[in-house]
């Protein structure tokens, strides 16, 4: 049986402006083309999945509640465009964590790794080689390639332009 498609998708600097730590209503900023970008593949059958590095946890500057409703906030405001994210997937793990719950010197979750990509593609049976990942950092690039999907990196501009030349439709 062959899974779904799925495009996943980095958060700060693809999806929204990397503001350092955005965690608050007011640091979230849709880039340019995001909620066409997401409608755009949605129509076209992929499942959108965020995966994301939330160091800003392990770090002290919020906790995990505050991390989680703001990534609730960006799923509701995509939706208000018509945008639908499947799911989000976010490590609060750092090797120099404040708050020793968050220490891990390597955990599988943090890109580069690609723990948060191969819980997806089992939670939700994707198609590693039908899916793609877009990012703007090569550990995105680099955490796609280990979980057997493609990577492309994302250096700002209009995202829906981007997955459009991408895919070309």
């Amino acid at each position: 049986m062959t899974g779904l498609p799925a495009v996943f998708l980095d958060r700060d600097g693809v999806l929204i402006e990397d503001s350092g730590y955005p965690h608050l209503p007011e640091h979230l900023k849709l880039l340019a083309g995001v909620g066409a970008a997401v409608r755009r593949l949605n129509l076209l059958g992929y499942l959108t999945v965020i995966v994301t590095n939330q160091s800003g946890v392990a770090r002290g500057m919020f906790g995990e509640d505050q991390m989680h409703a703001f990534n609730g906030l960006l799923v509701k405001r995509l939706a208000q465009e018509g945008a639908v994210i499947n799911a989000v997937y976010a490590c609060p793990f750092h090797p120099e964590a404040q708050d020793e719950r968050y220490r891990h010197p390597d955990h599988p979750d943090r890109k580069p790794n690609p723990g948060m990509l191969l819980r997806a593609i089992a939670d939700h049976e994707i198609d590693p080689a039908r899916s793609f990942m877009i990012g703007d950092q090569p550990r995105d690039i680099e955490a796609a390639q280990r979980a057997g999907v493609s990577g492309f990196l994302f250096q700002g501009g209009n995202l829906d332009v981007f997955v459009r030349e991408l895919i070309g439709v």
